[in-house]
Formats: structure tokens, sequence, C-alpha cells
């Protein structure tokens, strides 16, 4: 078997080379050969611009922090040679103020792959032999489809926003924006028995939106935004558009609650902040994940989730460049994934 990495070396520039995998194994660390993986916005941003939310690499670097692996060696843990596990990305320290809380997401010294906030840089995923925290590994049931596996830290960062935003049975709520996190929102919320409406500017994503369970989608242009007006308990904004926040802030009823899932982007915009007042709106963040990652993996194993309907695209490890091209060009409707060699 021909073991390789990907690294990025420079803005939209991903190189190909074969990987070293005779390095000594350190203790507490299990070794494993990459099953699938999956692109993420932040992968694109570093592709993009070499850097991410203000992070500028300082080295090439392998990316990727949305994965799953099969073991290779178990290096005496309670793992299994073969066995399939999901990667958690958050190597949180354990002993800081937020880790005593279970806030691993809050970590003031965490470490987190194929990332510019780690210094030295750890190379993340996008790569054939991964050595990685045993105890960062969650065994999976033998019949979960890797594919479907990689969606586990992103359905787990949507499933951190929905649990911000107190989503649950019966509520009636609103995501604004249908990209991947949207998309997951959605089928995170629609699992919970909400009933979910998606909005958004693109026709296609709209309608993937409502196969992935919202009950109604609104392509933005299409449909009098009034009608929105103080209708949702709950609305997760995954768009990172200003324009998107406003009308959450519209759309969300008294004491409504607004949960922030993608990242607003900086720019000069009004925003109608007097709504929060007057409707007593609660408007909360959302970072990551804690315990949702074990509850995404649940909801993998549990099949209530249709992940094909979610998966943009797939390609072999070698062609990352070619996939994150793809992301680029606006040409994916949902996650693209990548295979490992089996």
């Amino acid at each position: 078997m021909t073991f390789i990495e990907t690294k990025l070396t420079a803005a939209k520039t991903i190189t190909t080379a074969p990987q070293e995998t005779d390095k000594p194994l350190a203790d507490g660390y299990v070794r494993l050969r990459l099953a699938a993986a999956s692109l993420c916005g932040t992968d694109l941003h570093y592709f993009n611009h070499f850097a991410n939310a203000g992070f500028v690499l300082q080295n090439p670097v392998t990316l990727g922090h949305e994965a799953c692996a099969w073991v290779v060696d178990a290096n005496g843990s309670d793992l299994e040679e073969g066995q399939l596990v999901a990667l958690n990305p958050i190597m949180n320290c354990q002993t800081c103020p937020a880790c005593l809380r279970g806030e691993v997401n809050l970590c003031s010294n965490k470490k987190f792959p194929g990332s510019a906030t780690t210094v030295p840089h750890l190379d993340g995923f996008f790569r054939s032999q991964i050595d990685h925290p045993a105890r960062c590994c969650r065994p999976v049931a033998a019949d979960v489809k890797p594919e479907h596996l990689t969606f586990a830290e992103p359905m787990a960062c949507a499933l951190h926003s929905l649990n911000k935003g107190g989503v649950s049975k019966g509520q009636k709520v609103l995501v604004t924006g249908c990209g991947p996190m949207g998309l997951l929102a959605i089928a995170g919320a629609a699992a919970r028995g909400a009933d979910v409406t998606a909005l958004d500017l693109r026709p296609k994503t709209v309608e993937i939106a409502k196969a992935a369970g919202a009950k109604e989608g609104l392509v933005i242009g299409e449909f009098d935004e009034a009608t929105l007006a103080g209708q949702f308990d709950v609305v997760v904004e995954a768009s990172g558009a200003i324009p998107a926040f406003n009308t959450a802030l519209k759309a969300l009823r008294q004491k409504g609650r607004l949960s922030i899932l993608s990242n607003i982007q900086l720019r000069q915009a009004e925003v109608i902040l007097h709504l929060v007042m007057l409707k007593e709106i609660e408007i909360v963040g959302s970072f990551q994940f804690n315990r949702e990652f074990e509850e995404a993996v649940q909801l993998i194993e549990s099949g209530q989730v249709d992940f094909d309907v979610l998966t943009a695209g797939t390609f072999p490890l070698e062609q990352t460049a070619e996939a994150l091209e793809m992301m680029a060009a606006g040409e994916a409707f949902g996650k693209i994934v990548l295979r490992g060699h089996a």
C-alpha cells in the first residue's frame, strides 16, 4: 500500500507526496489509517488565503479535521486493531477551568489539527496514516459507513448550536443559510422533532434542505419576508451574512433565541438591534462543541439522517486539490468527502 500525505504549501497550492510512516508512536496515541474525511469551510479559507479568521499559517500544513479511520496500532489502549473510529479533533488540556467545566471548546490550551490556531501547527487528517490520542477516538458500530462518519465533527458543531438555541421537539425553527453547516443544523433539528423552515438565496440548496428534513424551504426574493415576522421560537444563523442576521431578528417571536452557528463576516452593515430590546431576544454564540460529539456519533449510528443527501461529491485522497477547487468554485451543494485507501 502507498501511503500519501497532502500539504497546503501556499494559497491554492496542494502538494501530494509519499508519507513517512515509521515514526515512533507516542504514549497515549494510537496509529490509524484514514478511512474517509470531509472538507470544511475552514479548510477552504486556508486553501484560498493561507489564513483563516486572522490566523495566518506560518508553514505548510496538512489540512483536515473531519475524519474517521481504522485502528492500525492500538498501542496498549482499549481500542482494537481494525476498529473504525470517529476522530474528535479537539485535543484539550483537561486541566484548565474550561475543561473542568466540561467546556472543552473553550480550553485555553487545546490543540487542533490542520489549523494556524495551534503553534507549532499540527498536521490535519488529509493523509493516509494518522497518529491521534486514543482518548479522542470513538469506536462505532460495525455497520456505520465511513463516509457518513466523517459528518461527526461538523454535526457536533451543528448540534452545539441547536443546544445553545434550546431547540426541542415541536418548536418552530428557522435556519438561515443552507450551506453544509446549515443543512446539518436542519437535519439535526428535524431529528429532534422540530418544525424546521430553511432559507437561502439558492433554489438548489433549499431543495436539498427539504430533503434533509425542512418542512418548508424559502428562496430569498421569491416570497414576502413580512410573513416571517414573529413566527419562530429559534433561529439558527448559518449564513454568516448580516442581512440574514436582521431577517432572524424580525422572524423571532418575543423572547425567542438566536443561535449564531456561522462566523459572521466583518463588514459595515446596519443591524436592527432595537428588536433585541423590544422583543427581549436572546442571542447566543456557538463555537465548536462539547458533549455534542458523542451526540453526533450516536445520531449517525441511529440512521435517522440521510447523509447521502448531504454529500455533494466524493474524491480519492490524492485528489484533495481538485476537491477543494470544486468547493472554491461554489459547485458543491453539501459536504465533499475524501476517501482513504482501503
